[in-house]
């Protein structure tokens, strides 16, 4: 059976997802097996070992790298503030005698006879970890972190910058197709997680930073729009790591694009819940999408459908990602075993798909992506 060329989107009101959560360096963690973890609880934490500076206090003092060790009034190991003497010269006659003053606070990590120099060491930096998603701890990853599994409805989308945030879904937009304008963003959007239609402008993006909101999540963003915000143009690279003081998703890609109807009516159906929401995108190898996770509320019912295997099925959800007709949202109706001409004269395996306003279209299997839900 032939495959969609990109991973499935997760669109759905129900899945099951399973989050790992890992410290940058060994440490504790915080937590058992088992174990009910809401989204800000921290699950792990450790110490980033603090900054080096080095000293040369033997020129400093004027005096021999050898006579160094005994002209410190602190040793390797010692704690030390900022602008405590730290060494000090014998001076002639015991006068006229010299000091170097700690530039930091922190420890000495050691002195060297043979360069006359000094290492310093800032205070470690505590580094914490927290569950991001409402759920169980199913798995603990020896001072390492955990895996934290939780049934949640969940919205993938096309690209985002901005990290991990956690706040309130609020819908301002009343259809799909209406713009993110900074009339729609009150003082009501602070610290939630605001959902517009189809368009972030510059304009929302001031207006929810200045109000505190914690993400926009649209349907489409320009480009230039992106590079006002950031300061830069976006590279190829990952993104997440951002620190502009918002986070932004965008549903189904650049330019002014409605945001799928099923999409925004789940979002709709959410409004009032806490939800986790990632900017982090990864377009190449190991895909990454941006995300909004929210845990439900009641667990019970029909079990979630498992997603498909990566095969093209009639009745499936597509988006087309490339053009024409890019963005758009349709089923699969047909799935000729055939190879046939398409537009660039190659020949290739096509599918049928009717889109959301019922006229049909023949397409490159590879022109479509399979939405999970």
């Amino acid at each position: 059976m032939a495959h969609a060329y990109t991973p499935g989107l997760k669109v759905t009101a129900h899945t099951v997802v399973s989050k790992e959560r890992r410290l940058p360096l060994p440490g504790e963690v915080k937590v058992a097996k088992g174990a009910r973890v809401k989204g800000d609880d921290i699950v792990a934490r450790t110490e980033l070992p603090g900054n080096v500076q080095t000293l040369n206090v033997g020129g400093l003092l004027g005096s021999p790298p050898e006579d160094v060790p005994q002209l410190m009034l602190k040793k390797a190991g010692d704690q030390i503030e900022k602008d405590e003497v730290m060494a000090r010269s014998k001076g002639l006659f015991g006068l006229f005698k010299s000091e170097v003053k700690s530039p930091i606070t922190g420890s000495i990590e050691s002195v060297s006879a043979i360069t006359g120099q000094v290492i310093l060491r800032e205070p470690p930096q505590p580094v914490q970890v927290d569950a991001y998603v409402e759920g169980e701890v199913t798995e603990v990853i020896e001072r390492e972190g955990v895996v934290v599994r939780t049934e949640a409805s969940m919205i993938q989308g096309i690209f985002g910058v901005g990290g991990e945030v956690r706040g309130v879904i609020h819908v301002v937009a009343k259809s799909p197709d209406e713009p993110f304008t900074p009339e729609i963003i009150t003082e009501d959007c602070r610290g939630r997680i605001v959902v517009g239609g189809s368009l972030i402008i510059p304009e929302a993006i001031e207006r929810a930073l200045s109000v505190g909101a914690k993400a926009l999540v649209a349907g489409g963003v320009e480009d230039a729009t992106l590079r006002k915000f950031l300061g830069y143009d976006i590279g190829v690279a990952i993104t997440g790591s951002e620190r502009k003081g918002l986070t932004l998703i965008v549903t189904e890609g650049f330019g002014r694009m409605r945001m799928a109807e099923r999409t925004f009516e789940l979002l709709k159906s959410l409004e009032g819940r806490t939800a986790s929401c990632n900017g982090a995108t990864q377009i190449r190898a190991g895909v990454i999408r941006p995300e909004v996770i929210v845990p439900l509320e009641d667990k019970g019912g029909v079990a979630p459908r498992a997603a498909a295997e990566g095969g093209l099925e009639t009745g499936m959800l597509v988006r087309i990602i490339r053009e024409p007709g890019f963005g758009r949202i349709g089923k699969v109706t047909g799935l000729p075993v055939e190879l046939r001409q398409v537009e660039s004269e190659a020949k290739a395996r096509v599918l049928e798909v009717e889109l959301d306003d019922k006229t049909r279209v023949t397409l490159p299997r590879a022109n479509v992506e399979i939405i999970e839900g």
